[in-house]
């Protein structure tokens, strides 16, 4: 179940103007998943789906577009299942996951051709259809609109907080593909109709009507709205600039020890702002956010001072 955190939270000053000493705040470790992230549920629901449907045997070449998680996920799973799986991936993904990719897939494809937002989502699901389109034997999860991807987050992340609670008053979740948020917030609304939810983006991200700007954090944001965001049930939003969300990780792991990826120090980052600018009257409320990989694919860059500054021009 999720983890307590501490009440006595404090601010180390670099990443919001106060702590989050009013109100319970609990984090729900997805990163210890076989995988090593959240995205381990939509790959496996999507693709014993598939198998069950007959879309996927021994000859299939499963390939999908990724930043990371996603990709490793499936394979993990391919290999177990002895399937080839093709990742499609852009320069933005974190070394250490690229490295564990040419590993674990049977090819990797890495397209450095900006699209027209500034990003790489839609030449990467370009990539993915084209390769589509050329080998009949190709099979696609397409997690940006499979809708196993959305009951895979209801009746996994949503249920097992529903069932940990018996009130929840807030969720505060990134987005990128909108399957996690859509199904977490609907399974989280269903049980707790008085629940808040709060989608956090970064800047950069046109998910929510935002300019698009060049992005370096992958795992949070798109280059497009996701199809699935109109099953998500969002009653506010928070945009985050990108090193705010680096110093939410930093912060994240000095006051709590969990050391995250970049999509969860921007949700945290985005909890502490939140709850300065609002302060809480009267009953401490239940916060949950989701901790979706561990920081170590981002040890050369969010947690390496030198890379935050010559991006950012910050020193961490």
């Amino acid at each position: 179940g999720p983890v307590h955190l501490s009440r006595a939270g404090r601010s180390d000053g670099s990443c919001c103007r106060a702590h989050h000493a009013s109100v319970d705040l609990f984090a729900k470790l997805e990163y210890f998943n076989l995988a090593g992230s959240m995205k381990d549920r939509p790959a496996f629901a999507i693709i014993r789906s598939a198998i069950s449907r007959g879309e996927i045997n021994r000859e299939t070449v499963v390939v999908e577009s990724s930043s990371g998680n996603f990709a490793i996920a499936l394979a993990v799973i391919c290999n177990r299942l002895g399937i080839r799986f093709v990742a499609v991936i852009d320069p933005n993904i974190a070394a250490a996951n690229e490295s564990l990719l040419r590993v674990l897939a049977t090819d990797v494809v890495k397209v450095v051709e900006r699209d027209e937002t500034g990003g790489f989502l839609l030449t990467r699901i370009a990539k993915v259809k084209k390769l589509c389109s050329e080998n009949r034997n190709y099979y696609t999860p397409n997690q940006y609109e499979n809708i196993e991807g959305y009951n895979a987050h209801y009746f996994g992340v949503g249920k097992e907080l529903a069932n940990h609670f018996e009130q929840l008053d807030y969720l505060f979740m990134g987005i990128s593909t909108g399957a996690s948020l859509a199904g977490v917030s609907s399974c989280l609304k269903d049980n707790f109709p008085k629940i808040r939810i709060i989608a956090v983006d970064v800047e950069g991200s046109v998910i929510f009507g935002g300019k698009p700007k060049k992005r370096h954090i992958p795992g949070i944001g798109a280059s497009m709205v996701p199809p699935m965001l109109e099953r998500a049930k969002v009653d506010e939003v928070m945009i985050v600039p990108e090193i705010e969300g680096i110093r939410g990780c930093h912060s994240l792991f000095k006051t709590h020890g969990i050391f995250a990826g970049g999509s969860t120090g921007s949700v945290y980052s985005a909890i502490l702002d939140y709850f300065g600018k609002n302060p809480v009257v009267g009953r401490r409320p239940k916060v949950a956010f989701i901790c979706s990989d561990r920081g170590n694919s981002y040890s050369e860059s969010i947690y390496n001072s030198a890379w935050v500054n010559e991006r950012f021009g910050v020193r961490i």
